[in-house]
């Protein structure tokens, strides 16, 4: 027969199993659990306070700026009201006027500078149509010279001559050959007046000289004809050569001052 197992002392007893100590336990988490939701309760309501005031603080903030934006617009207003709307209106007024007689004096030198343009250009055209009109003269001036050329008669060159004096009034050149062809002609005074027409205006001219040293040799007027033929030849030598082969001369050779001139280079 088995023996009775003998009871266990109340100290001796595992934690779980004694009920005092058990209700203890229970007891104490129901208590942290308590005070957890009451701290939970009190940060929650910490920081939803400190929300508000951080947002009571922001909404004072804006307040104040706008109260004091509304102060400076007022002042601004105050200021206007105090200089007057007259003055606004003359400072309008002033500063139109400014920019009107700005505008006017810029048009007044740019309208200037056009009517300088406009004359600068009206004088180049001018300049230009002018030479426009003296190259058309001189192209006719040379052909009426080139037909000089081939004209077979002095009559028709004396006719050419004329048609280029009356282009070119006083041409020294068309005047002498003038007198050339005058001379042509038998028209002895007639030659004569031409060559003193071009010597009142160039005394020194070399052909004009010549063309009278021949037309006072065919009217008997030797020691002029010898004197001008001098002045022509020390003007141009080359005449020297045309004095010896020129037939108006024929009655001054044997004159000493006439053959010494033509022979003045050795010739005989």
């Amino acid at each position: 027969m088995k023996a009775a197992k003998e009871p266990t002392s109340y100290a001796e007893q595992s934690i779980y199993d004694k009920p005092l100590m058990e209700r203890y336990v229970l007891d104490e988490i129901r208590n942290l659990r308590t005070d957890f939701q009451a701290l939970e309760k009190r940060m929650v309501t910490e920081i939803t306070d400190r929300e508000l005031d951080v947002a009571d603080k922001s909404l004072n903030y804006a307040n104040v700026t706008v109260t004091y934006f509304f102060y400076l617009i007022a002042g601004a207003a105050s200021l206007i009201a105090l200089v007057g709307w007259q003055s606004l209106r003359d400072i309008k007024t002033n500063t139109k006027e400014l920019a009107d007689q700005q505008l006017s004096e810029i048009a007044e030198q740019y309208e200037r500078k056009f009517q300088a343009l406009e004359r600068d250009l009206k004088r180049k055209t001018r300049i230009i149509a002018e030479n426009n009109k003296e190259i058309e003269r001189i192209n006719e001036i040379h052909n009426l010279w080139l037909r000089a050329q081939h004209s077979q008669t002095p009559e028709q060159r004396m006719e050419i001559y004329n048609e280029i004096l009356k282009i070119r009034p006083g041409d020294l050149e068309a005047l002498t050959h003038k007198a050339d062809a005058a001379m042509e002609m038998g028209e002895y005074h007639w030659a004569l007046s031409i060559s003193n027409r071009v010597l009142e205006v160039d005394e020194r001219n070399a052909n004009a000289l010549f063309q009278r040293a021949c037309a006072y040799t065919r009217l008997g007027a030797e020691d002029q004809a010898v004197s001008d033929l001098e002045l022509a030849v020390a003007e141009s030598a080359s005449l020297r050569e045309a004095a010896r082969e020129e037939a108006d001369f024929e009655s001054l050779h044997g004159n000493e001052r006439f053959d010494a001139l033509i022979d003045a280079d050795g010739h005989t």
